[in-house]
């Protein structure tokens, strides 16, 4: 945990003193600090820097304050995300979700195998993901874009529902449980491909 939390600190600092933010557009003055510590992880450009954090850039804005907001609750934990939403007020967490949900969602390029896009696809068929995530993935206000996430997070938040050690959306739990791990990584893979 230690670990983590100064390659975090690390980055963070990197940004503060180049003074680069994300490229697209000036966050606000009450929020570029926060911007800046989000980058430090989640990447300047919208390609995540640490491996298990998701892309946020133009994701839904209203997925983006319940995370957070979760993660304040400690209703999703995360050792890096609890102290920085912290010292958060809801009308911070509501600034920073907007400017996030306002980016343009980044090309990460990532390219399935035929075997997972194959068996990915069939899973999220029997699963009925578009029921919810809509059937191009995009995600819809309240529920997140999948489509062209990073495959690591895709597959360690399946995971996480399926061992019950995410349980922040229990629905998303039960419909992980019934999947295998082999699914579930070729499912993650067939998504980050799109």
């Amino acid at each position: 945990m230690r670990a983590n939390y100064l390659f975090l600190l690390t980055l963070l600092t990197a940004s503060l003193l180049s003074g680069r933010l994300p490229a697209q557009e000036t966050p606000p003055a009450e929020i570029a600090e926060k911007v800046a510590e989000c980058a430090a992880c989640h990447g300047e450009d919208g390609r995540p820097v640490m491996e298990e954090a998701p892309i946020i850039w133009g994701q839904e804005y209203f997925y983006i304050y319940t995370q957070l907001r979760d993660y304040e609750a400690a209703r999703r934990e995360n050792e890096i995300m609890q102290p920085v939403v912290a010292d958060m007020g809801r009308d911070e967490m509501k600034a920073i979700a907007e400017y996030f949900s306002k980016l343009k969602w980044p090309d990460i390029a990532y390219q399935s195998s035929e075997e997972d896009r194959a068996q990915g696809r069939r899973v999220a068929t029997a699963g009925q993901c578009t029921q919810c995530h809509l059937g191009s993935y995009m995600g819809d206000s309240r529920i997140p874009r999948m489509a062209g996430q990073t495959v690591t997070y895709l597959e360690k938040t399946m995971l996480d529902f399926k061992h019950k050690r995410r349980m922040n959306a229990p629905e998303m739990a039960a419909l992980m449980a019934s999947f295998s791990e082999e699914e579930i990584r070729a499912m993650a893979g067939y998504l980050a491909g799109l």
